[in-house]
């Protein structure tokens, strides 16, 4: 199966799979909300990532995941949104699953995967070079999609992967199409960009499919200025789920600001405002955002246990936190509306 929606520069959301209904531990998917969620972040203008860390992949069946593609791809498809494309988590604890969920996801109509190494075993795997190049080869190599590199310490045992590394896996891998940075290097970011963003590299290193190129995204939202004055291709950010317009503006005068200079002052406010809340929101994990999403847009709910819901106190000082009252009335400027 080949990709028949590119894969672009810009935001993309690790969605969530919004609240589950019930009380008991293997409560099921609130598929309306999901679906609510993923055509409110898609009319923004940002991609969906399905089965992310902060889509509680780890908690979700097999079935689950191919469930929220479909759910995903037909509401994408109804609002007219054809060309969106669905990136799909594929990360297990082993390569054998990944290649599984690569299959399972294209069948069910994924454009792309996202794979990152299991913690489980980072004592071995974490300084063995060699171990991590086969892990990301192998997969692409056995992918139907493709397939981009999730580097992310802390959701891996703290393997982190060095632009060396991610850089030579470009070259040599064709059905790579990027890499997710959430271990916040800027300087790595920067050096991976300076090969793949090379008028050259298209040419010399083509992809097994042309309509996805090997984009360098960053996982956070605090460096998405920076990162296009270092040709990055923008972000996969948790924080598009809860202001998707005012990111997608970010990045937006961020490109444009390339050519136009009078942008810049407009793009380092709205950089400003943005990064300062990334920060504060990322400190309440995936409860916090959880809990914003259920504050402004009535949907949200508790993640799935073990992980505890945020607490009161906590949920009450995130929401009165100036960074987070900042991004707020960021987002009704940009979007038009007013709470």
């Amino acid at each position: 199966m080949s990709v028949s929606r590119p894969l672009k520069a810009g935001i993309y959301a690790p969605s969530l799979p919004s609240s589950y209904r019930g009380l008991r531990i293997s409560r099921s998917l609130d598929l309306p909300s999901f679906e609510d969620h993923v055509l409110r972040t898609a009319t923004a203008g940002v991609g969906p990532l399905l089965s992310g860390s902060m889509g509680e992949a780890s908690h979700l069946s097999h079935a689950e995941r191919s469930t929220l593609i479909k759910t995903a791809r037909k509401v994408l498809d109804n609002a007219g949104l054809v060309s969106v494309p669905i990136i799909s988590g594929i990360g297990a604890g082993s390569t054998r699953e990944c290649i599984e969920f690569a299959k399972e996801a294209a069948d069910a109509g994924a454009d792309c995967a996202i794979a990152i190494c299991s913690g489980y075993f980072a004592g071995a795997l974490a300084g063995n070079t060699k171990a991590l190049k086969a892990f990301w080869v192998e997969i692409s190599q056995k992918s139907p999609i493709p397939v981009i590199v999730y580097n992310y310490p802390g959701a891996a045992g703290g393997i982190n992967l060095d632009s060396d590394l991610i850089t030579e896996l470009a070259v040599e891998c064709a059905n790579l199409a990027g890499v997710k940075l959430t271990c916040g290097d800027v300087g790595k970011l920067t050096r991976i960009a300076a090969t793949v963003s090379d008028p050259s590299f298209a040419s010399t290193h083509p992809r097994k499919n042309k309509d996805a190129p090997f984009l360098v995204l960053g996982g956070f939202t605090d460096f998405i200025l920076p990162g296009a004055y270092a040709n990055g291709h923008g972000a996969i950010t948790g924080l598009a789920n809860v202001a998707p317009h005012a990111i997608v503006k970010l990045f937006e005068l961020s490109e444009a600001s390339k050519t136009d200079p009078s942008l810049l002052p407009e793009a380092q406010r709205l950089q400003g405002i943005i990064a300062r809340a990334d920060a504060t929101i990322a400190k309440a994990s995936i409860a916090g955002t959880k809990f914003l999403l259920e504050k402004l847009y009535g949907y949200g709910g508790s993640p799935r246990r073990p992980l505890p819901p945020i607490d009161p106190a906590a949920a009450e000082a995130l929401w009165e936190h100036s960074h987070t009252r900042d991004l707020v009335r960021l987002e009704q400027e940009v979007s038009g509306k007013a709470r």
